[in-house]
């Protein structure tokens, strides 16, 4: 793995220096949009809407939309509104993980000690796993400023990218009513819950999709034609909400 950004995590006055490293890769297959009638490779251009020709790269410029208008941006205006350039991801608090909402996650990375004395890197990755604590933090990364949290896996420190609470979008304008469930009802749906619980293990699921759309590509290669899986459906137990967790009760446990 190649490092992508190179620093230190700072709580209090001790700083662990670190180098980043993704810890996450796409599993999806690339595939190249083509010509159908020969199979060449589509290339996009930047083209004028109103001229129709192609606008040289030199001569593009970065507009916002105010009111009707486009204010043109420049470096210098990104450059002003950049936060300062430090190398340091300085932990601001120490949180619940299990206050942070999954919404909220987006990539994460993993922290290597730069140094060979990393008495400080196990140290914070004990006490977080002892307290059950994460540190909340902000570091810059690509010039831009990110909020995170530092929490351990296994023996690793993991910087994970958290969104701004602006970003995450209010349920007010949802049509959620809150519907009359009897204690009947709530006691078999916990029943079933309970009866499916079983300790989180992601190793069971795989992302079978490419794997197959992998064979299908390999199949055609040899002339072989995809077979498409029909759906069967499901009947429908009723309306009756009790009737249905009962006989899902009764499908979980003659499985």
């Amino acid at each position: 793995m190649r490092s992508i950004w190179k620093g230190s995590i700072g709580f209090g006055l001790v700083s662990i220096p670190i180098k980043l490293y993704s810890a996450v890769q796409t599993s999806s297959l690339d595939f190249d949009m083509l010509d159908s009638r020969d199979h060449s490779r589509i290339r996009y251009q930047r083209v004028n809407e109103h001229t129709h020709k192609e606008v040289p790269y030199d001569k593009i410029v970065k507009g916002y939309k105010l009111d009707d208008n486009y204010v043109i941006m420049d470096e210098h205006d990104f450059e002003s509104a950049a936060p300062e350039k430090t190398k340091t991801i300085e932990i601001e608090s120490f949180v619940d993980i299990a206050d942070v909402n999954p919404m909220y996650y987006e990539t994460s990375y993993y922290a290597e000690p730069d140094t060979q004395n990393s008495k400080a890197y196990a140290l914070l990755i004990q006490a977080l796993i002892k307290s059950k604590k994460a540190g909340l933090a902000r570091f810059v990364l690509r010039n831009t400023e990110s909020l995170c949290i530092v929490h351990p896996v296994k023996n690793v420190l993991v910087v994970t990218n958290i969104r701004f609470a602006q970003e995450i979008r209010d349920t007010d304008e949802l049509k959620v009513d809150d519907a009359n469930v009897s204690k009947k009802e709530l006691d078999m749906g916990l029943a079933l819950i309970n009866q499916y619980a079983e300790k989180f293990d992601i190793s069971k699921f795989k992302d079978e999709y490419n794997g197959e759309l992998l064979k299908i590509i390999h199949d055609k290669a040899k002339g072989k034609q995809a077979l498409i899986k029909k759906l069967k459906p499901q009947k429908a137990s009723g309306d009756d909400l009790y009737e249905q967790l009962m006989q899902s009760l009764s499908n979980k446990k003659g499985a």
